[in-house]
C-alpha cells in the first residue's frame, strides 16, 4: 500500500486536473494542451469532447469492495460505457469534467490510483488473471505484481521518462500478459525464479523483447524494475516521441549492449536501494461443497473450488453489470473478480453451489471463441482512432451467428482501430488494424489483416502483415473462411498451418 503522505499528494494534484478539465469543457483550453495535463491522471478527451477515466487495477484484481465502489460510482455518475482494456484496467467513458474529478477522488479513497494511468508514466502492472488459482501454474505471481505496482507509484513524483513503461508478469507459458514483449516482463520458472525480458512492444515497428536473464531472484523484482527505469531514462529518446518507446533501444544500443547496460543498472540499483518486501497472504481456506462442470466453468487448483468466465462482447461491460455481479457475490466468502487482458472477467473461488448464480448473471456474454474477440474502444470514441473497431466486431459477430459454425472454426480476433495496437492485433492468430483505402478516388474505411501471431512462450511471434480489406468486405470474408474450415472438419488453429496458400488466395479474393 502507498503511504498516506503520497495519497494526500495525489489528492491535491486532482485539483489541477479538475481545473484543466473544466477549462477544456468550456472551450478555454484546447484539446492538445488538455491532453498534456490530463494524460498523467489517466484521463483523456474523447472524440466528442466528453472524458474517459482509466482506473488502475494492478493485476486486474477486483475485490468485492472495489466492485461495489465501481457499481456505486457508475450509478451516481450515470456512466453508460465501460471498457476492459488489454492492460487490465477499466476505462469509464462519457464523463463530464466534474464527474471525472469526483470519481478520481473517490477512487483514491478505496485504493484505486488513476495518477500515472496515461502520459509518460509507468502503467498498470499486469498479471496472468488466474494467478494463485490456476491449475498447472508455475507459481503465483500476484504478490509480486502488487509490490511492483506500489513501488512504481512511489516513483511517479520524481520520474521523467521519454514515454510510458508497461510491466507484465506471467504465471504460465500461455503468456497472456505478453511479458516477453513488454517494456519489462517476468516469466515464472519451475525453479521458483523469473526469466526477465525487456524493451519489447507492439504498435509501429513492433519487436519481441530482449532476453535479459534467467534465474532472477523474485525478492529482487523491484530492483529489476529500477534497473529498467534507469536504463530508459538514461538511454531513451527525448527528442522524437515516435521513437521514444523502449523497443527502439534495441536499435540504438543493439541487444547485447542493451543487456549489458541493463545488468549494469541492476548492480547500481542493488547498491543504492533495498528491495521491497513482498507480502504474502495466507492461502484461501475456503472448502468446496461438491462438484460441477460445464461451459465457462474452470476447476481451480484448490480442490472443490471453481472459476466462472464471462466475456462481454468487445470487452465492453454493460453499465448495470458491476451492480448485478456485486449483489450476486457479496455474501460469498473469498470471491473475487479478475480482469483479463482479452476483456474476459473471471469470478474466482466459487463453491459448486455458488456457480449457478454466477453463471446466470453472466449469461449475456460471448458464447464462442470468435465472439470472445478482442477490440480496442475504436474511432467512434477514441480521438486518435482511425476506424470503428467495436462497430466492426459487432457486425462480424452478428453475421457469423447466422451460420452456426462449430466453436473454434473461426479464431479469436484482435482488432485495433489504428496502428497503436490497443487491441494487440500483432500478437493474434488473426488480427485487424484500422486504416483507410482509396477506391475510385474515394477514401473508405479499411483494415489490414495480420496472421499467425502468437503470445505463447516459448514460441512467441509477431503476426505477418497481409492484405488490406474494405471494412464492408470483411463479414463475407470470414463467412467463406468459416465454411472452408468447417467443411474440412477442422478449426482455424489446426487448418491454417497446412492451408496457407488457400488462405492467401481467399484473402486476395476479398481484398481486391
Amino acid at each position: 500500500m502507498i503511504s498516506q503522505e503520497l495519497k494526500e499528494q495525489f489528492r491535491k494534484e486532482i485539483d489541477t486536473y479538475e481545473k484543466a478539465a473544466l477549462a477544456f469543457e468550456s472551450g478555454e483550453l484546447d484539446r492538445q494542451a488538455f491532453k498534456g495535463i490530463s494524460g498523467g491522471f489517466g484521463s483523456y478527451a474523447q472524440k466528442d469532447s466528453r472524458l474517459m477515466l482509466r482506473l488502475r487495477i494492478p493485476g486486474g484484481c477486483l475485490t468485492k469492495e472495489l466492485l461495489k465502489f465501481l457499481a456505486d460510482e457508475i450509478g451516481q455518475k450515470q456512466a453508460d460505457l465501460l471498457k476492459i482494456t488489454t492492460c487490465q484496467t477499466i476505462q469509464v467513458h462519457n464523463l463530464r469534467a466534474k464527474a471525472a474529478a469526483s470519481m478520481m477522488r473517490n477512487a483514491l479513497e478505496v485504493g484505486i490510483v488513476t495518477r500515472g494511468g496515461g502520459g509518460d508514466n509507468p502503467r498498470n502492472v499486469m498479471a496472468s488473471p488466474l494467478s494463485g488459482v490456476e491449475k498447472g501454474e508455475t507459481f503465483d505471481v500476484m504478490p509480486y505484481v502488487q509490490t511492483v505496482g506500489d513501488y512504481l507509484l512511489t516513483q511517479l513524483p520524481s520520474l521523467h521518462m521519454p514515454r510510458k513503461l508497461k510491466v507484465g508478469f506471467s504465471n504460465t507459458p500461455a503468456n497472456e500478459t505478453h511479458a516477453t514483449f513488454r517494456d519489462l516482463g517476468f516469466i515464472a520458472r519451475e525453479d521458483g525464479t523469473f526469466s526477465v525480458y525487456c524493451a519489447g512492444g507492439l504498435g509501429p515497428n513492433p519487436l519481441l523483447g530482449v532476453h535479459i536473464a534467467d534465474g532472477a531472484d523474485p525478492s529482487e523484482v523491484t530492483l529489476y524494475v529500477s534497473a529498467m527505469v534507469r536504463l530508459f531514462t538514461a538511454c531513451g529518446n527525448y527528442e522524437s516521441r515516435a521513437k521514444a518507446r523502449t523497443r527502439y533501444l534495441q536499435k540504438t544500443l543493439g541487444p547485447d549492449q542493451l543487456r549489458a547496460r541493463f545488468l549494469e543498472y541492476l548492480d547500481e540499483a542493488r547498491k543504492e536501494e533495498a528491495p521491497w518486501p513482498v507480502p504474502w497472504e495466507d492461502e484461501w481456506l475456503k472448502e468446496g461443497d461438491g462438484e460441477i462442470s460445464g461451459k465457462r466453468i474452470l476447476e481451480q487448483k484448490q480442490p472443490g473450488l471453481y472459476t466462472v468466465s464471462y466475456h462481454p462482447v468487445g470487452g465492453c461491460l454493460p453499465p448495470e453489470k458491476p451492480r448485478a455481479l456485486y449483489e450476486t457475490i457479496k455474501d460469498m466468502d473469498d470471491v473475487q473478480v479478475r480482469l483479463a487482458p482479452d476483456g474476459t472477467l473471471y469470478i474466482i473461488n466459487l463453491k459448486a453451489s455458488e456457480v449457478p448464480a454466477v453463471l446466470g448473471v453472466t449469461a449475456d456474454g460471448a458464447g464462442t471463441l470468435f465472439e470472445s474477440s478482442v477490440s480496442c474502444i475504436g474511432a467512434a470514441v477514441c480521438q486518435h482512432g482511425l476506424q470503428d473497431s467495436q462497430g466492426l466486431l459487432r457486425a462480424l459477430v452478428e453475421r457469423v451467428r447466422q451460420e452456426n459454425f462449430a466453436d473454434g472454426v473461426l479464431p479469436k480476433l484482435h482488432i485495433s482501430g489504428c496502428p497503436s495496437s490497443c487491441g494487440s492485433h500483432q500478437a493474434a492468430a488473426l488480427g485487424l488494424m484500422g486504416q483507410a483505402k482509396k477506391v475510385d478516388g474515394e477514401i473508405r474505411p479499411a483494415f489490414r489483416l495480420f496472421v499467425n501471431g502468437c503470445e505463447t512462450n516459448p514460441g512467441a511471434r509477431l503476426g505477418e502483415a497481409k492484405d488490406v480489406f474494405l471494412a464492408d468486405r470483411l463479414p463475407e470474408f470470414f463467412i467463406e473462411l468459416g465454411h472452408t474450415i468447417q467443411s474440412a472438419n477442422a478449426t482455424f488453429e489446426t487448418w491454417y498451418p497446412s492451408h496457407q496458400e488457400e488462405f492467401s488466395a481467399l484473402c486476395a479474393k476479398y481484398s481486391q
